[in-house]
């Protein structure tokens, strides 16, 4: 390739991928400095200038002049020597190659990052290109991909796992995905292994806020305002609570988010693979809003220890299952929704009288119950801590 035609290549290919030109050859430059202080297994340094014009090439060995520095051990002046070869645009033509391949590839990354930096946590849809077992590549649009991880986080701790566990990929499957990570290719930041050559947008199925996003779409009140959405706990492809309220007083939040018949919060759930979603009002009360959060359990009655977060609930013996939930999820995700410690108790065990064995006894604290009793006169029935009469959760009144 000719000199002339090599800046003519560079110039083509900087106006079709929207590269700037001098960038591109300052690259090139730098590049074959490198190559040929190999090459031409020079003594010192080398440096290569691109005639932007004709497109001729020099190449420069940088001697230094004079004495270095007594404490750096450096040389602060250089003289240009020219060592540049015959064949000086062969060379130049076999790194064209691989350094534009490697700026095209950068300035891609670059470009992907400014247009979507700005967007983390906004929903795209997207097409399943592969799947391998630890991630899968979306497709955007032509000429963006996504990466969709999940990594085992055991054996890989560093690595992310943003697919539900009951999600599985085909193909050419759309998808709605919500972008949570754009990576910088200029960032200083330690990167995981193969991260640079990873998509640079990271998307997930798995983050609380992508249930936010598709009501947004589903329920014209939340997309206008009109409805809020306070709170959502969630785990991933098994149940998910939303706590929403509304800024009209006539205007029912849980009605306008369920829809007719419930079909608005059935296509969330469509679009979430079967993945179960319980749509709460919000109080500021916090009693109401914890007896709501437990939903679809009846609650008798809630009793607020502000100063612990501790809410102490009371529901009927045959909700009790019901408001713990299988495996204790309604209760723990009621608990993330609404930010208190809640404890549910069957009303036939917290009104039951304390039995004998159960009071306090001075000779054996080992077995003592906390002699905490709430507003109406319930007892708690946690254990208190050695040599106290108080539980952990109301070891202050002791000190009080």
């Amino acid at each position: 390739m000719a000199t002339s035609e090599l800046i003519e290549a560079l110039q083509a290919l900087a106006h079709e991928r929207k590269i700037d030109e001098f960038y591109l050859i300052e690259r090139l430059e730098q590049s074959l400095a490198k190559s040929y202080e190999r090459i031409l297994d020079l003594e010192w340094d080398a440096r290569v200038t691109i005639d932007r014009q004709t497109g001729k090439i020099y190449v420069y060995e940088m001697v230094p002049v004079g004495e270095p520095d007594e404490e750096t051990g450096e040389y602060s002046e250089f003289e240009e020597r020219d060592v540049t070869p015959a064949d000086v645009s062969r060379i130049a033509a076999q790194n064209a190659k691989s350094v534009i391949s490697s700026i095209v590839r950068d300035a891609g990354r670059q470009s992907i990052y400014e247009e979507f930096s700005d967007r983390v946590g906004d929903l795209v849809t997207g097409t399943v290109l592969q799947g391998t077992p630890e991630f899968t590549i979306i497709k955007i649009r032509d000429g963006v991909e996504a990466e969709l991880p999940h990594y085992d986080v055991k054996r890989s701790p560093d690595e992310r796992n943003e697919r539900p566990a009951n999600e599985h990929y085909r193909h050419n499957q759309r998808l709605k995905v919500l972008i949570i990570d754009v990576r910088d290719p200029n960032a200083d930041a330690p990167r995981t292994r193969g991260e640079q050559a990873k998509p640079a947008i990271v998307v997930s199925r798995t983050h609380p806020d992508l249930i936010r996003r598709l009501f947004e779409i589903e329920v014209p009140e939340i997309y206008d305002g009109v409805v809020e959405i306070k709170s959502i706990a969630r785990e991933p492809g098994a149940r998910s609570k939303v706590a929403v309220a509304s800024r009209e007083a006539n205007l029912d939040p849980v009605g306008a988010c369920v829809g007719p018949k419930g079909s608005r919060v059935r296509m969330v759930v469509e679009e979430l693979r079967n993945e179960r979603v319980d749509v709460i009002q919000w109080n500021d009360d916090p009693a109401i809003y914890v007896a709501n959060a437990l939903s679809p359990a009846k609650v008798s009655h809630v009793s607020i220890d502000e100063s612990n977060h501790y809410a102490t609930v009371v529901v009927p013996d045959d909700q009790l299952s019901l408001a713990i939930g299988k495996e204790g999820q309604n209760a723990r995700l009621a608990a993330r929704l609404t930010g208190w410690h809640i404890d549910i108790k069957s009303a036939s065990f917290a009104l039951a009288p304390v039995e004998a064995e159960t009071l306090i006894d001075e000779e054996d604290e080992a077995d003592d119950f906390c002699i905490y009793e709430d507003e109406n006169g319930v007892r708690c029935r946690n254990h208190a801590r050695p040599n106290s009469r108080y539980c952990g959760i109301h070891a202050d009144l002791e000190e009080a």
